[in-house]
């Protein structure tokens, strides 16, 4: 054997050395990736996975230390229960209306305002962005009260002092318990999160290209026309962003709701009076076994959360999507 033949044995050696040392670093980072997902995703999936186990079980298994997951005998007994108590049909109804309107509204004047601010030019235009960039770090609890007298006692435009001058009564209007405490703050871009989703519309549409607005007004269409035709169906990947994030906050508002609809029977309002309900029961001994309150409450969590899961099913996809295209990532 010569001395060449001997190097390139020794050579191809180490080129299947190579190989599968490169090899086996590409599975070991695969398995530890994987791993890594499989960690995370039980993290994040752990309430959903309590709230459905603790559910489907009888009060009796609550406790049980030889039950983890999968109980012994399945019920529905929980969520009917939950169901009845709390009329869900009704709840789901006037939550879709008070989330769906809201965030309708919210998201026209909210783009409307990202528009004005990404192609427009005004007087005091950095100070005005700049409040609103403020209305996002201030917490919401400061102005409720504010926000609870000025409905409680509506003053349209001066109208009311007006009619009080003219008729020297007191009048003012309580928009209090009605869907108007949701819907106005949302057409004046001035709702949950409205800072947030200003600053979205406003950061897609800087980077839309200038030049098919300037086409569009060569063609002889004005700003509203060209709003519509042009930047509108350029800017999906926002208004869908913001739509799905708009109705998820209202769907889950509590604290908001607790103040301005009381009287309301939407979902996150129901399990609220559901819990009270509960907690006098337990007190007065009402409950048979008092464990069934945690399987009740696990219950209704599941029922308020059940359509929020179905919508993320339907739009998961153009989610993820939406939410690279505006940046909001990282």
């Amino acid at each position: 054997m010569t001395d060449n033949t001997i190097d390139a044995t020794a050579e191809n050696k180490n080129f299947r050395k190579r190989i599968f040392l490169f090899k086996l670093s590409k599975t070991g980072y695969k398995v530890f990736h994987y791993t890594l997902l499989t960690l995370l995703s039980f993290i994040l999936l752990y309430p959903l996975l309590y709230m459905l186990s603790m559910s489907l079980r009888p009060a009796s298994q609550l406790l049980d230390p030889t039950i983890i997951w999968i109980p012994r005998q399945f019920t529905l007994e929980n969520i009917i229960n939950v169901w009845n108590r709390i009329d869900f049909l009704s709840a789901l109804r006037q939550s879709t209306v008070v989330s769906l309107g809201t965030s309708l509204l919210q998201i026209a004047s909210c783009a409307l305002t990202g528009y004005g601010f990404a192609r427009f030019k005004f007087k005091f235009k950095g100070l005005l962005f700049a409040i609103v960039l403020l209305t996002i770090i201030v917490p919401p609890q400061t102005i409720i009260i504010p926000s609870y007298l000025q409905f409680r006692f509506f003053d349209f435009f001066g109208l009311t002092k007006i009619v009080s001058a003219i008729t020297g009564q007191k009048v003012y209007v309580n928009l209090l318990n009605t869907v108007w405490t949701y819907f106005l703050p949302g057409i004046f871009a001035n709702g949950i999160r409205s800072g947030l989703f200003i600053f979205i519309f406003r950061q897609f549409f800087r980077g839309i290209p200038q030049d098919l607005e300037d086409a569009a007004y060569i063609d002889g269409c004005g700003i509203v026309k060209t709003f519509v035709r042009i930047v509108v169906p350029s800017a999906t990947g926002a208004f869908v962003t913001v739509f799905l994030f708009s109705f998820l906050w209202y769907w889950n508002d509590y604290y908001y709701g607790s103040m301005m609809l009381q009287n309301a029977n939407t979902l996150t309002l129901a399990l609220a009076g559901l819990m009270d309900s509960f907690r006098t029961a337990t007190s007065t001994t009402e409950l048979e076994n008092p464990y069934e309150i945690y399987a009740l409450l696990q219950a209704g969590c599941l029922l308020v959360v059940f359509p929020m899961l179905i919508l993320f099913a339907f739009f998961q996809r153009f989610f993820v999507e939406s939410i690279e295209r505006t940046g909001i990532v990282g």
